[in-house]
């Protein structure tokens, strides 16, 4: 059955077409640069090869929908994209599915009463006082990509209202819910230094302030917490104290540093003899100090056989002493020596 078309009523159709429309229509034309492609008016629109995934799949009497680019180019005809045309059926698709308390994202187009979006053929608005508190700065969000949770949705008018700080609000209590449902004494973990204060520093752990205090910063004595950490820095820190009950963590860099006074025992070796001197006297024994800085226990039964002499018979401070290392606990920090 052939159709009949009242012209008038194309040409008025034709020059309603505005970039940004969208129109269903058929391949009419394949040519090597593009096809040639009816949407109902009376010039046919053209599609860019290069618009295609596959232009080599496309095929005369193809259906879909496109998006006007262009009301004319330079052989008179109307420029559509059918990736647009996709994207939008995609958009309203995702509009569609949207309910109350649904998470979307969206770039903001427009400030008027609020934010300002589209989703497809839906409109979008974030009022004001869902976008902040301050409700300052909302000029500076046009083109920024952000995040809402919808709170009204009218599906007929197509509209949908939502709040950029509820989804924030929501965001906050799941993070901090599951970093107090994680966090555990020794655990490690990666924060970034937010504060410095004179007892040391607060470091943002999954959104969270935790403290490391001065004195879990390094081994060495810490005058300046700046010679050691600075804002901004990123670490791990190990945690050695979890109090749920005032949402209170506390962290420790030294922790996950090696002691110096175990790296210096790991240097000297069990059945080794070394010089010491003579720095304590014991009820039982004395302590010695190794010229690395290892200090030790003289046990007066590994000093003589004779169960009678006090250990200030044999040693006196500051004697200087050969010793062998009997026995050493990296762990624990402890040597012990016997006379040589």
């Amino acid at each position: 059955m052939s159709e009949s078309f009242n012209l008038d009523l194309i040409d008025k159709t034709f020059t309603s077409y505005k970039k940004g429309q969208a129109f269903d229509g058929v391949v009419v034309i394949k040519r090597v640069d593009g096809v040639i492609f009816n949407i109902g008016g009376k010039n046919d629109a053209f599609i860019p090869a290069s618009d295609f995934e596959n232009y080599d799949d496309v095929k005369i009497g193809d259906r879909f929908g496109v998006v006007i680019t262009n009301q004319k180019n330079e052989e008179g005809l109307i420029e559509a994209s059918k990736s647009l045309g996709d994207a939008l059926k995609v958009a309203n698709q995702n509009a569609l599915t949207l309910r109350l308390g649904s998470k979307f994202s969206f770039v903001v187009t427009d400030v008027k009463d609020g934010l300002v979006s589209k989703m497809g053929d839906f409109s979008i608005l974030i009022p004001f006082e869902e976008v902040s508190d301050n409700g300052k700065g909302h000029k500076s969000l046009m083109g920024k990509q952000l995040e809402a949770v919808v709170t009204e949705i009218d599906k007929q008018n197509k509209t949908i209202i939502g709040s950029v700080k509820l989804l924030q609000e929501q965001v906050k209590v799941a993070i901090e819910s599951n970093f107090w449902n994680s966090i555990f004494i020794n655990k490690v973990v990666k924060g970034k230094v937010s504060r410095i204060v004179p007892f040391g520093a607060f470091v943002n752990v999954d959104g969270l302030d935790c403290l490391v205090h001065i004195s879990n910063i390094a081994y060495q004595r810490v005058e300046n917490v700046e010679d050691f950490l600075k804002v901004g820095d990123e670490k791990q820190f190990r945690v050695i104290k979890v109090d749920r009950e005032n949402k209170k963590v506390e962290l420790s860099l030294k922790a996950l540093l090696e002691d110096p006074k175990t790296a210096k025992i790991k240097e000297i070796l069990v059945g080794q003899t070394y010089q010491g001197e003579v720095i304590k006297l014991l009820q039982f024994g004395a302590i010695v100090k190794l010229e690395n800085g290892v200090t030790g226990l003289l046990h007066i039964s590994n000093c003589t056989e004779d169960r009678t002499k006090k250990i200030y018979e044999i040693v006196k401070v500051e004697d200087k002493v050969t010793v062998e290392v009997i026995s050493k606990d990296e762990e624990e920090q402890k040597v012990s020596f016997k006379m040589v």
